[in-house]
Formats: C-alpha cells, sequence, structure tokens
C-alpha cells in the first residue's frame, strides 16, 4: 500500500529532511514537558521542576540539530514534522494524558524518550549511508542520554518528602472525584433500592416483574445522583475535580449498586432468585464496607456495622411491605 500513502516513508527521506525531523521533535516534546510542568506547578511543584529541567534537555539538543543543519544545509529548515512520516512514533495529545493523574504523566514521559530511542536504532539499523548511520544513532543516544538526565532531575528535584507528599495530594483528589462519589451512588443503590426491589418480590412472587422494577429502580436512581453530583459543585473553590467525573462515578455505581440484587430475578425460580439476589447484598454491603476503610479511613467494623444494620432495615422495610 506504499504507493497509496499521502505521507512520507522514512526510507526516503534525505539527510537533511531527517535533520529538519529530529528538530521539530525536539521541540514538540519540549512544548510538551513545559505544558505538563505548567499543569502540575499548582498541586505539583517538584514534578513540575522536573518537567521543566527536561523541557530544558530538548531545547539544547534542538539547538545543536539547528547548528549542525546550518552547518551542512544552511539556515533554511524543511519543514517536516512526525505525522508527515509513515510509521514514526506519534505523541498522545497532551488532553488525554494530563486528566489520568500524576503518575501517568510520568509514565508518558518515560515512554517518550523510549519510543524515541527505539525508533532511532530501528532507523539506524535500516540505513545503508553511513553519515545516516551515524546520525541515527547520535540521536538514539540522544534519547537514552535524556532518559539519564531525567532520572538525576528527578533524584534532585523529587526527594522522598516531595514524592511522599505528591503521593498524598494526588490520593487525596483521587478520593474526592473518584472515591467519594462512587461510595455514595454505590450506598445509594445497593440500600435504597433494596425495599422496592424486595417488596415487589415478596408481593408478586414473579421474578420477572420484579427485575423490571430492579432495573427501574437502579437506572433511575444513577441518572438522579450522577445529575445531582455533576450539579451540586463545579469543583472550583472544593477542589474535588471534575464535576462531570464526579457524575459519571456516581451514577455508574448507584446503577450497578441497584442492578446487583435486580439481576438474580432474571432466574424464573423465586425461591433460587431471591436466595442469590439476599447473597448479592450481603456481598455489595461488605464491599461498602471495605471501601470505606480502605479509602475513607473508617474503622472496619464499625463501617460494617453501619452499612449492614441500615441495609437490613431497609431489606425487613421490603420483606414487610411486600408480605403484607
Amino acid at each position: 500500500m506504499r504507493f497509496f500513502s499521502q505521507r512520507r516513508h522514512f526510507a526516503d527521506l534525505s539527510e537533511r529532511e531527517i535533520l529538519a525531523l529530529a528538530i521539530s521533535s525536539e521541540e514538540d516534546d519540549a512544548r510538551i514537558y513545559r505544558t505538563y510542568a505548567d499543569r502540575l506547578r499548582t498541586d505539583y511543584p517538584d514534578t513540575a521542576h522536573v518537567f521543566e529541567g527536561m523541557a530544558a534537555e530538548e531545547d539544547q539538543h534542538r539547538q545543536r540539530l539547528i547548528a549542525l543543519h546550518e552547518t551542512r544545509f544552511g539556515e533554511t529548515i524543511p519543514l517536516i514534522r512526525r505525522e508527515h512520516v509513515a510509521g514514526f512514533y506519534a505523541r498522545r495529545p497532551v488532553w488525554l494524558v494530563e486528566n489520568l493523574g500524576i503518575e501517568r504523566i510520568r509514565a508518558e514521559a518515560e515512554m517518550m524518550e523510549q519510543e524515541a530511542e527505539h525508533f532511532y536504532h530501528k532507523a539506524a539499523q535500516r540505513s545503508a549511508d553511513a553519515a545516516t548511520r551515524r546520525l541515527l544513532g547520535d540521536l538514539a543516544a540522544a534519547e537514552s542520554a535524556h532518559q539519564t538526565v531525567a532520572d538525576t532531575l528527578a533524584d534532585t528535584h523529587l526527594g522522598d518528602e516531595s514524592k511522599s507528599a505528591e503521593d498524598r495530594t494526588a490520593r487525596r483528589q483521587f478520593v474526592l472525584t473518584w472515591v467519594q462519589p462512587g461510595l455514595a451512588g454505590l450506598m445509594d443503590g445497593s440500600v435504597s433500592t433494596l425495599a422496592p426491589i424486595f417488596a415487589t418480590a415478596f408481593a408478586t412472587q414473579d421474578t420477572w416483574t420484579t427485575f423490571l422494577v430492579g432495573l427501574a429502580a437502579s437506572v433511575g436512581a444513577g441518572i438522579s445522583m450522577g445529575f445531582t453530583e455533576a450539579a451540586s459543585d463545579d469543583g472550583e473553590l472544593s477542589g474535588r475535580g471534575s464535576p462531570w467525573k464526579r457524575g459519571i462515578a456516581s451514577g455508574v455505581m448507584t446503577t450497578l449498586g441497584g442492578l446487583g440484587h435486580a439481576l438474580p430475578y432474571l432466574i424464573p425460580e423465586f425461591r433460587t432468585a431471591t436466595a442469590l439476589a439476599v447473597l448479592v447484598v450481603f456481598v455489595e454491603l461488605w464491599a461498602i464496607a471495605w471501601i470505606q476503610n480502605r479509602y475513607m479511613d473508617t474503622p472496619f467494623f464499625r463501617a460494617a456495622f453501619q452499612v449492614v444494620l441500615g441495609g437490613a432495615l431497609v431489606f425487613a422495610a421490603g420483606v414487610l411491605i411486600g408480605s403484607g
């Protein structure tokens, strides 16, 4: 399919174009690192220093490449970028990475250097021209050196205390944005739907009707909880993060919490379905207690007592109403 590609192939590039490609790549990577630094500066100042140092290293390599280009080919640098070359490594858009947390950004930066080094090594192996092989080998060595520089900068700016502080900040943000809304949704979906589902089950003895009621209650509660969470706080002052993320976490977990003990009623036999639904409720309540203990620092037995007692009361209410 080579003849149908609108992009150039690396093997067809001249040494001047390869040099121009390296220059534009170094420039793009420096801008990416500076963007990471800018976005992380408020909450993770030490990691921001690391990315600023990495951007400075990319600038130095770009300046050396430009000087080499001026010496060999003149001041006019051809316009060729990564997206113009078939098979060349691509960089993920910054906005797809920055919302995934500090560890994901750090991993992305490491991957950027590894991809560049790997590509240059492979390109050097495929080149028959001695000068081109030497140039590609030098670029691969430069990318490898970047990784060493990144480690050195991390040791300089990210001591154990800084890493611990940033990790605590990242964990707190994860809890505020995802765990708290998700836990509230799971509790609401698991507990609040117990009464209508089991009341319908014992009143009708019809598993299909019970499932439909459970499905409607779960989906309706999920939609309501999701929009309520998203609209309650935009996260700007509270620091709880994106309202859409919190709304999704709350809505999805609310729906799953209700569906957990509604799905067993797809089984036609009433006693079997009810026994399985009760078992699912028990698992849901203990899962809630575990999450509270794991992320909210609530003592496990106190959390279990509160959740199980509340769930048991709602369950009993549903059974009594349905049996009456």
